[in-house]
């Protein structure tokens, strides 16, 4: 089971900014209220991580600032969060679509569980170490993430993260060795 933050856009300010170390919890949607509160549509699998940091980075187009959260609750799966400094609706709104980044010092690691964006790009090689491809996307179904690999010869192959297929991921050589299914390659 992997922690899937979502992908991040390698967009110029993530770049620039030297935010390689954050990670993309959420996207404010709107106000809420008129104490300064507004809805974070979550980009992460565990609503409740807003629960479990105290400090975030909210960035818009043109700014990038540190604030802590005071105070998280839940409604219709979003998370609606009140942040030191935002106190009336007024300031809340020149947060519409800003991105929330936590760093990576807030994430639990567990064993077992990686980050998708640490995945990506990794080698990818069959159980005897020939390479396959890299991979280049995880997407999330539902019922398990399934692995997209850019194959050598620039087809894709697309891989189910179940123990009988995904072998081992060693984070440290940035290699994935699979075990491909009968009939996943045609």
């Amino acid at each position: 089971m992997f922690i899937p933050f979502n992908h991040f856009s390698k967009q110029a300010f993530y770049q620039e900014q030297d935010m390689t170390e954050y990670l993309r919890i959420g996207t404010v949607t709107s106000p809420h209220g008129v104490h300064g509160e507004f809805s974070v549509y979550p980009t992460t699998d565990d609503l409740k991580r807003f629960q479990q940091v105290k400090h975030v980075v909210i960035t818009t187009k043109t700014t990038r600032e540190e604030m802590e959260i005071q105070s998280v609750k839940y409604f219709k799966g979003l998370a609606i969060l009140k942040l030191s400094g935002v106190k009336t609706r007024d300031d809340a709104e020149k947060y519409r679509a800003a991105e929330i980044w936590i760093h990576r010092s807030q994430t639990p690691k567990e064993e077992g569980k990686h980050l998708i964006c640490d995945l990506l790009e990794m080698e990818v090689v069959n159980e005897a170490g020939e390479k396959i491809g890299d991979l280049v996307d995880v997407l999330q179904t539902g019922a398990n993430d399934v692995f997209v690999v850019k194959k050598t010869d620039g087809t894709e192959l697309l891989l189910p993260n179940i123990p009988s297929c995904i072998l081992n991921v060693d984070e440290e050589a940035k290699k994935i060795t699979v075990y491909v299914l009968p009939g996943l390659e045609d």
